[in-house]
């Protein structure tokens, strides 16, 4: 059994001897290694057993130390760990299925070794030593670069900590972890407390090869060049996805490498994002497959026919990451049609094209937006404005940073190149000494009578990362949901303050954002509406395609004229007029050559 001697804030005892080393305080979780690893009475299997446990779930150490099985008993390799499962209801796990994690948290120590003295001088407080000095002794080719987040800790929790900013799988969660103050959902995430923010966001919680990987740069490596293809069949080969296709002559893995190497992403990162999303299984077979034609059987049938037509309207689209399936989204309209309306707007009618144009908005709206690391996609903290804290992150879970890392140590433990020369980015905040609690009313953002601002509306939108002008409000990526721009906006101007409606007066609270979409902002004496500019989106659905250009084109010719918000979502390049620039900036922008700005 491997333990995870982590986050030493002095160091691991076996190591050091400082007198101070032996009184520092820490918590011991154990991390489930394996689905379905079962608790019982005591330690042996013949003891009873109490319930099973989720892979990659943690649960606090009753005492940290082990347990062995007095009477022998086998089908079990290790001693016992005993834990709170089920608030203060406890039980003991085979050691086979545990990883040991422990978490310390006390900036206070003298560098003695020279790996700590690196350390210390590469700007690492010495909370973080133990993890590192322990990985660099074991991979001494890996760099690490500590990222200085210029905000306090318990700030950066607290923006995090906000129902449905973050969830987590209630049966897989330490009961201590889970917001019963925010609602649950179909698929089973609930909201999940600011110490359980805080533990998933603590780098120093993930110092060990097999979460170490979280924190890499995302970027393409030539040096891998010749194994990438293999590395990546390694992580999606056993899935339902990569086999349907591949039965169909069409290998997934290609197209990931190919692409990867277009648009300078790793190839492992994107198998693993994929693999994360889509699951080994064949459940979201209506994403992958292009065949998916609506069940009458469905909860979610009559809205699917109202919204998209008819029963096989997507047929023939595919969504390989799960874009356009937002929590809002799912609950009203289905999994189905939230991901293929999305892959409908944008075009991907092939397999090849679904894989490069997920791949390109990682790329262009998360990558070069400082979110070049699973665990900054996850958690957007390296930001320079704070309405942009807690806001854009891909996904919800607040475990898939460490899921998708440990994806990434099996695949290159497996090749047997764990020792290159890695570069890893790990976030170090302001005071992280602080002692994280939770909140007597639940997750700190959840109160829903946060007054309105009083900041002037043009000023509310600019906070928010927008740009305002003539009734307009521009600087919207592609592809932004409404509920992004929406929870972007009330960061500033107040709970309740911000309504969306689209180009036919309906009021929307998920999907994809267009030209022509209103935005009504209310502060605490004026309300204002604005109307959406996406640059190069003049047709108003959202993305940016061959009708475009042949709008642009056509009010050149003047046999066409835009008006409005759409006039200047055609005017990309911002000189006032339409005229060949912008008709060439579109071709490229489609061409994937050129980036409008927004």
């Amino acid at each position: 059994m491997k333990k995870l001697l982590v986050i030493c804030a002095i160091i691991i005892i076996n190591f050091f001897t400082l007198p101070n080393a032996l009184a520092t305080s820490y918590t011991a979780r154990a991390y489930i290694l394996d689905q379905g690893a079962n608790v019982r009475t005591g330690p042996g299997t013949q003891n009873a057993r109490l319930t099973s446990l989720g892979k990659g779930s943690l649960y606090n150490l009753v005492e940290d130390k082990t347990y062995q099985d007095t009477n022998n008993y086998y089908n079990c390799n290790s001693d016992w760990y005993q834990i709170y499962y089920n608030g203060t209801a406890t039980g003991y796990v085979c050691g086979d299925h545990v990883e040991v994690v422990r978490s310390y948290s006390i900036d206070d120590v003298t560098p003695q070794t020279t790996c700590e003295i690196e350390m210390s001088n590469l700007g690492f407080p010495s909370s973080y030593w133990g993890g590192l000095c322990s990985l660099k002794e074991k991979y001494p080719n890996w760099q690490f670069v500590p990222l200085k987040i210029n905000y306090d800790w318990q700030y950066i929790v607290e923006k995090e900590s906000g129902c449905g900013t973050n969830l987590i799988y209630g049966s897989d969660a330490n009961s201590g972890f889970i917001d019963s103050t925010c609602k649950a959902y179909d698929s089973g995430y609930v909201g999940i407390t600011q110490t359980g923010v805080a533990y998933y966001m603590d780098p120093r919680n993930f110092l060990s090869d097999r979460f170490i990987f979280q924190f890499q740069a995302l970027n393409y490596d030539a040096n891998f060049t010749g194994i990438y293809a293999n590395a990546v069949t390694s992580i999606i080969g056993s899935s339902a996805f990569y086999n349907y296709h591949l039965s169909n002559n069409t290998n997934i893995a290609d197209l990931i490498v190919s692409n990867g190497a277009d648009l300078n992403v790793s190839p492992i990162f994107t198998a693993s994002r994929i693999l994360q999303e889509l699951g080994n299984s064949d459940t979201l077979y209506s994403l992958y497959s292009g065949n998916y034609v609506a069940d009458p059987s469905s909860n979610y049938y009559n809205n699917f026919i109202n919204l998209a037509g008819r029963a096989d309207a997507y047929v023939g689209y595919y969504n390989f990451y799960n874009f356009g399936v937002s929590d809002s989204c799912v609950q009203s309209n289905g999994t189905a049609y939230c991901g293929l309306n999305y892959a409908y707007r944008f075009g991907w009618n092939s397999p090849s094209t679904a894989i490069q144009g997920g791949l390109t908005q990682i790329a262009n709206n998360y990558i070069a937006n400082n979110q070049n690391t699973g665990y900054l996609q996850k958690f957007n903290v390296n930001q320079s404005n704070t309405s942009d804290i807690a806001a854009h992150q891909y996904m919800t879970n607040v475990a898939a940073p460490s899921s998708e890392s440990a994806t990434t140590y099996n695949t290159y433990n497996n090749l047997g190149i764990l020792n290159s020369s890695f570069i890893f980015y790990i976030p170090v905040y302001n005071n992280m000494n602080a002692t994280i609690t939770n909140s007597p009313g639940g997750a700190v953002d959840n109160d829903p009578d946060t007054p309105p601002s009083t900041l002037p509306i043009s000023t509310i939108v600019t906070s928010s990362g927008y740009k305002y002008f003539s009734n307009y409000i521009a600087g919207v990526a592609v592809g932004t949901d409404v509920s992004t721009m929406k929870s972007n906006i009330e960061a500033v101007s107040g709970s309740n303050t911000v309504t969306i409606y689209n180009a036919q007066g309906s009021v929307i609270n998920d999907g994809v954002l267009a030209t022509g979409y209103k935005v009504v902002i209310n502060n605490a004496t004026n309300v204002e509406t604005l109307e959406i500019v996406i640059n190069g989106d003049t047709s108003g659905d959202g993305v940016i395609n061959a009708l475009d250009l042949l709008q642009v084109q056509k009010n050149i010719l003047g046999t066409y004229t835009l008006s409005g918000a759409y006039f200047e979502a055609g005017d990309t390049s911002g000189d006032g007029v339409i005229n060949a620039l912008d008709l060439l900036q579109v071709q490229k922008s489609i061409l994937g050559t050129y980036t409008i700005e927004q």
